[in-house]
């Protein structure tokens, strides 16, 4: 018989890349449902030297991206180790998402960095790390893996949509869960109040004095990937490559791009909560830093013709799901149960991925 209580550390390293983020979370198994519960979680910031690292990752040479992975993994094992002194723990794992690097699952790859071993030694925990690899190996997109969490964890909400570095959404449909990502979000907007000298747009206060240009909007919202249905993940190659030229191309001001990218993602965001709602006012949980973006949020009430439910949330939830979520999945690995959904990813089966070290 399985034990029914866990308590294990989620680590999320986001596309953001602002920091670690480590939730101390407890999970109960009772009567065929699960509950949480996040004990402590606070987020690390990363070294500006180590922040740069990171940022630049995937133009490293393979040893110098090699020796990251290991001094990564030993940063953030030192930070668990001073993590569980000071609040006097001792969790049963630590599950690990890394820091993204390269995602080109048609290609079969996914890197995620944040050496496991190092990280076990560092923090002398056991470590479960490397939750993508296997479902790319499976013909998976090897993401999103949070929707299995949102399914099990948030059953009673009809959409869980994760606002971070790129938006995404998880639903229940036709008896299974479907996922994918919706559009970048905070990547985008970051990278123009960065401009205006901020490390984000507080509030959405600089999109909501914007003017909304038009032309940029048609063209965003015709760009292949909008017409992609079914399983698919936007990487930082395809941010790179496709919407950061066609933002340059433009010269619009920075508040500008900000107002007009907000009502991008509000029309699209919308319109996939539209096609998939199966009640005429759905629930909606919005999660990550975007869900701190008034202006964002009205756009997208406006959007759906407020012809929904926006579901409260806790600063700690808001913040911390997808660290919560990571060690859930950790849970779900030492119970020997599917963490990764073919229904989600597009792989050949469902599995179980993750490697444990130690």
């Amino acid at each position: 018989m399985y034990a029914e209580r866990y308590t294990l550390i989620g680590l999320m390293s986001g596309t953001s890349g602002d920091g670690l983020d480590l939730a101390h979370c407890h999970f109960e198994y009772h009567k065929g449902m699960w509950n949480y519960e996040i004990i402590q979680a606070e987020t690390r910031p990363f070294p500006v030297e180590l922040g740069q690292e990171l940022a630049t990752s995937h133009l490293l040479s393979g040893l110098d991206l090699a020796l990251l992975d290991v001094n990564f993994g030993r940063w953030m094992g030192e930070q668990v180790k001073n993590f569980c002194l000071e609040q006097q723990v001792k969790p049963m794992a630590v599950a690990s998402h890394g820091h993204t690097v390269f995602h080109q699952p048609e290609k079969g790859l996914s890197l995620q960095i944040g050496n496991g071993w190092a990280l076990h030694q560092a923090s002398g925990e056991k470590v479960i790390a490397d939750f993508r690899m296997l479902d790319v190996q499976l013909g998976g997109q090897g993401a999103p893996l949070v929707p299995i969490g949102d399914q099990l964890l948030f059953p009673q909400i009809d959409f869980c949509i994760n606002l971070g570095g790129i938006s995404n959404l998880s639903l229940e449909k036709n008896g299974q869960r479907i996922a994918f990502d919706c559009s970048p979000f905070n990547l985008l907007l970051n990278r123009e109040a960065v401009k205006l000298g901020s490390s984000f747009d507080q509030d959405g206060v600089w999109a909501r004095a914007g003017n909304l240009n038009q032309a940029l909007l048609a063209q965003l919202n015709a760009l292949p990937f909008y017409a992609v249905s079914g399983a698919k993940s936007l990487g930082r190659e395809s941010i790179d490559q496709v919407f950061i030229p066609l933002l340059d191309q433009i010269e619009l001001s920075p508040k500008d791009l900000l107002c007009t990218l907000v009502e991008h993602f509000a029309i699209q965001i919308a319109a996939l909560i539209q096609t998939h709602a199966t009640k005429a006012t759905p629930s909606v949980l919005l999660t990550g830093g975007g869900a701190y973006n008034r202006y964002f949020v009205e756009r997208l009430d406006h959007q759906l013709n407020q012809q929904w439910i926006q579901v409260e949330a806790t600063t700690e939830l808001i913040e911390f799901k997808e660290a919560l979520i990571f060690a859930f999945l950790g849970v779900l690995k030492l119970r020997g149960e599917t963490n990764a959904l073919a229904s989600v990813t597009g792989a050949s089966r469902d599995s179980s991925g993750g490697i444990i070290y130690g």
